[in-house]
């Protein structure tokens, strides 16, 4: 798509630093040092429109907001400021004396789902090439990784949307699972309007009311936890129906025997008592699916953080393959992905088992290809390291020293009160932050580092559409860039070439490490997706007349245009899977799955369940929005929302403190009684620290395919608090 927008030539027009939405927005420089944000009609995705965050993103540029200096920590205990050398020194003085004493494994990277692709790209470079540890993972474990898994499973590809949003309002019905657009990204709202207002039908499924399921034609509110049996149970109603599609099953899909024998397991009246969804609405679910020509899934964390998640997506996965919704138009699965660069996040090494480029870490021949691109020894690559939170139960142990970057567990993680003392216990940690936030006070040293709008980068939407962010603003004196500070550090490790400061340069490098694997960027460059308002991968350069790829040769001779020599360039794929699926032989994979409990159920110590979310005005762990008045004003802290009749059991009036205790710890917040949750369930927002901590509670049981945590469903009590 070309950019028809015009501007000011002193506003910059680039992308929002929050959710995966990546709306574009135009800043302008204004008094102060900071900038206005505007609205930017020519993005496609959010037209224009911006949510509170979005609108009030540039406060957290304002001096105050944000650290202008590096910090270590003084003989007294306290962080004083100190210089850039000083800092660097010590981290890599200190990271350098860990691996002498205990071996590279003791030193761990922890990452961000928030990190352009340049910066995600050369933190696992880092991690692997001039630590030479395995030990390096990220917050994004915690968001899609169960989709990620059921999707590659299923279709042999990863990418969280395979159509652009844009589809949605013309397809038939969507069944929104686990999702809540309305608050966690409220610009894409608009097209489930649409699809209504086209005539098509909207059916979410949450435990709670949300204001997402007020829009929908039906809402089924399950248990919290039985996603995958609902799931099924609308599987088994497809065939004892009809309603399978038997020639695209036998023409496009493998497994559907072993997967139908699984789903009759799962009759309608058993999933009613397991999920609390009444036959009918079941039957009414599968109606409104199966009746028009074109439908879609769309599951966010609600399905996929459970330890259960990759089945419980695969599960969902079926219902689309059993009745032909994959790979045709307007058809099809798909994950909304969370964070702002949750997707390329996951793409290009940060990962505990990947390399650039979606590659895997244990295939030699991507070994060979990447340790090509980076000049190393493919057999000194390290092998796969620990999952994220196996990383953070790690820490003093097995990991001594750890470096952490745009991540903020001591909010984020689950068994947040373990992971804050695992944090506690290290021998060193190294925080690069733009805010002083919980993780970076516990910290040896502290590295300011530039955000968003002060800094030129790539991110990949929930879409898979590599979007060009672009500096608007100098940096405050005292603030570097994250790739100043590992190139910094990998000089003072003894590594002086192949960790460049220059943004654009480090792409030039992702494009050559990415070429030829799933998530192929080779054919994109930076001038292409400022002309172009973004470009979809897979997107291959064409090849050169030689034979070889055009990136090769288009780096090398510094031109780095992706786009050959007399060749015209790959358009990008906005829609996946329309001729054959990424898989060997080109067909999905149904995957055969069964209901089973959670890992935690109630019981007569802990008869409640507990789920967790976000709300509009705060962003995952808040760690900048709690420093934004506006969004605080909006949403000022904690709350424990529970129905009229828990409520009247325990005594409990609006308002009044309650305390949530699971088998992991206590948190206390203010009551919020409605009748949009139902009577077996408590919900927690989990953006602040402190005593109203909600993954203080949750459970780190992990799903044994994607590692995932269960964030989504633990046993608590709730008890009232006498003030």
């Amino acid at each position: 798509m070309q950019s028809t927008g015009t501007h000011d030539p002193a506003t910059t027009p680039t992308h929002c630093p929050y959710c995966a939405l990546q709306c574009g927005m135009n800043l302008t420089p204004v008094e102060g040092g900071t900038v206005e944000v505007s609205e930017r009609a020519d993005f496609p995705v959010n037209r224009g429109a911006l949510c509170g965050k979005g609108r009030t993103a540039a406060a957290v540029l304002a001096p105050g907001a944000r650290l202008t200096s590096p910090l270590v920590r003084s003989g007294d205990g306290a962080l004083v400021p100190a210089g850039w050398d000083e800092a660097l020194d010590r981290i890599a003085g200190n990271l350098e004396r860990t691996r002498a004493r205990y071996g590279a494994d003791a030193l761990g990277v922890f990452g961000g789902g928030g990190l352009t692709n340049e910066k995600a790209y050369a933190l696992g470079k880092f991690a692997r090439v001039v630590l030479g540890t395995s030990q390096i993972d990220y917050n994004g474990r915690f968001c899609m990784s169960s989709a990620a898994a059921a999707g590659t499973r299923a279709f042999g590809l990863d990418r969280g949307l395979p159509f652009p949003l844009e589809d949605v309002p013309r397809t038939g019905c969507v069944i929104l699972v686990g999702s809540n657009p309305a608050e966690t990204m409220p610009p894409s709202l608009r097209y489930f309007t649409e699809l209504r207002e086209n005539g098509g039908t909207l059916i979410v499924v949450d435990p709670r009311r949300t204001k997402t399921a007020e829009q929908a034609d039906l809402h089924l509110a399950p248990r919290p936890g039985t996603d995958l049996a609902l799931a099924l149970g609308m599987l088994h109603l497809v065939v004892a129906e009809g309603r399978v599609d038997e020639a695209y099953v036998e023409e496009r899909t493998s497994g559907w025997e072993e997967t139908r024998a699984a789903a009759m397991a799962h009759w309608p009246e058993h999933v009613e008592r397991i999920t609390g969804v009444s036959v009918p609405e079941l039957r009414e679910a599968v109606r409104l699916f199966c009746a028009p020509e074109a439908a879609m899934v769309l599951t966010a964390r609600g399905p996929e953080q459970q330890a259960k998640g990759t089945d419980t997506v695969g599960a969902w996965i079926n219902l689309c393959l059993a009745t032909g919704r994959a790979g045709r138009p307007l058809s099809g699965y798909g994950c909304l992905t969370g964070q702002g660069n949750g997707q390329g996040g996951r793409e290009h090494g940060q990962k505990a088992d990947q390399l650039p480029g979606y590659r895997k870490l244990t295939d030699p021949a991507a070994r060979r290809h990447v340790a090509g691109v980076w000049g190393v020894d493919p057999d000194s690559l390290p092998g796969p390291g620990r999952s994220a939170y196996e990383l953070l139960d790690a820490l003093g142990t097995d990991v001594r020293s750890l470096l952490v970057m745009g991540s903020n567990p001591v909010v984020s993680a689950p068994r947040a009160a373990h992971v804050e003392e695992r944090l506690r216990s290290l021998d060193f940690l190294a925080v690069c932050d733009v805010v002083l936030s919980e993780t970076a006070q516990l910290a040896d040293v502290v590295l300011p580092v530039t955000q968003w709008a002060e800094e030129t980068g790539t991110t990949t939407s929930l879409e898979g559409r590599v979007l060009l962010r672009r500096r608007a603003l100098t940096p405050p004196d005292g603030v570097r860039g994250d790739l100043e500070v590992l190139h910094g550090l990998a000089g003072r490790l003894g590594v002086e070439k192949g960790f460049p400061t220059d943004p654009e340069e480090v792409f030039e490098e992702l494009r050559r490490a990415s070429a030829g694997g799933p998530a192929d960027y080779s054919g994109i460059d930076y001038r292409r997706l400022a002309q172009e308002n973004g470009v979809f991968w897979p997107c291959p350069a064409p090849p050169a007349p030689d034979g070889t790829g055009a990136t090769d040769s288009a780096t090398d001779s510094g031109v780095g245009t992706g786009t050959g020599t007399g060749t015209a360039p790959h358009p990008g794929t906005p829609r996946l899977f329309l001729d054959r699926f990424a898989t060997d032989d080109g067909r999905a994979r149904f995957v055969p799955v069964a209901h089973r409990p959670s890992a935690e159920e109630p019981d007569d110590e802990y008869p409640v369940l507990l789920t967790t979310g976000r709300v509009v005005s705060q962003y995952q762990s808040g760690a900048q929005t709690r420093r934004v008045a506006e969004l605080n004003a909006a949403a000022p802290g904690p709350f424990v929302e529970l129905h009229p009749r828990l409520a009247a059991r325990l005594g409990a009036a609006e308002g009044d403190p309650l305390a949530v205790v699971s088998r992991r710890g206590r948190a206390v917040a203010p009551a919020r009684i409605t009748t949009g949750i139902r009577p077996d369930t408590v919900f927690m927002p989990f953006h602040w620290p402190g005593e109203g901590r909600a993954n203080t509670l949750t459970n780190p049981a992990l799903d044994p395919t994607s590692r995932m945590p269960e964030f989504k469903v633990c046993a608590v009590r709730v008890e009232t608090v006498t003030p």
